[in-house]
């Protein structure tokens, strides 16, 4: 029993015709592809630019170049950041405090403080002296070579604040001191004229 009277004619596909019609179903398939990558594309190149608003990696830079120009400055001088921590607070109070007093303005341990003065009085930029009204404490005193080093540090610190801000007019070195004030306020730090003022109160 034949199911249809003729034969049915099935055409014969030719090389052209072949290529059309896989063409014709992979070229939709082809598009979206290439759509998907083009909004991963410009899902990625927008991740790019918010990254490149972003103040965390301008803070990082910033902080290194100064940290670099400070640290080198220091090596020069046979200083750690430490030391020139202590140099500094000893700059601020010329009436000879004890370690005591300069464990309690850093939070630092007495051992710590200790080796610091150590140290520098190794180093000829310190010396001890007993105390007028109590000899058990010992005053400390800075020598002509540490204070030769105190005015280095300073003159350091100025040159660099001066390169920091090169360009800037007065107006936007005030503003831009406000602004970091106000960075530091937002995320929950005290202003530096406040230690300031609060360790010149003690």
């Amino acid at each position: 029993m034949r199911l249809f009277s003729s034969a049915i004619h099935i055409p014969q596909f030719s090389h052209n015709t072949f290529v059309g019609t896989v063409n014709f179903f992979l070229t939709p398939c082809i598009i979206c592809s290439a759509l998907v990558h083009y909004y991963v594309a410009c899902y990625l190149f927008q991740e790019v630019i918010v990254l490149q608003k972003h103040y965390g990696p301008r803070l990082r830079i910033l902080h290194s170049c100064t940290d670099q120009a400070i640290t080198g400055a220091l090596e020069q001088m046979d200083l750690t950041a430490a030391q020139s921590h202590i140099m500094g607070y000893l700059a601020c109070h010329p009436e000879a405090p004890c370690s005591r007093d300069i464990e309690e303005a850093f939070q630092l341990s007495h051992p710590t403080v200790s080796g610091l003065l150590a140290r520098l009085e190794k180093k000829g930029f310190i010396e001890f002296r007993p105390d007028n009204q109590d000899r058990r404490i010992k005053r400390i005193y800075v020598l002509p070579k540490g204070k030769e080093c105190q005015a280095t540090i300073r003159q350091n610190i100025l040159d660099m604040e001066h390169q920091l801000v090169n360009g800037f007019s007065p107006e936007e070195q005030i503003l831009f001191l406000d602004f970091l004030e106000r960075a530091i306020a937002n995320m929950g730090g005290a202003p530096w004229h406040y230690h300031h003022k609060e360790e010149h109160k003690e």
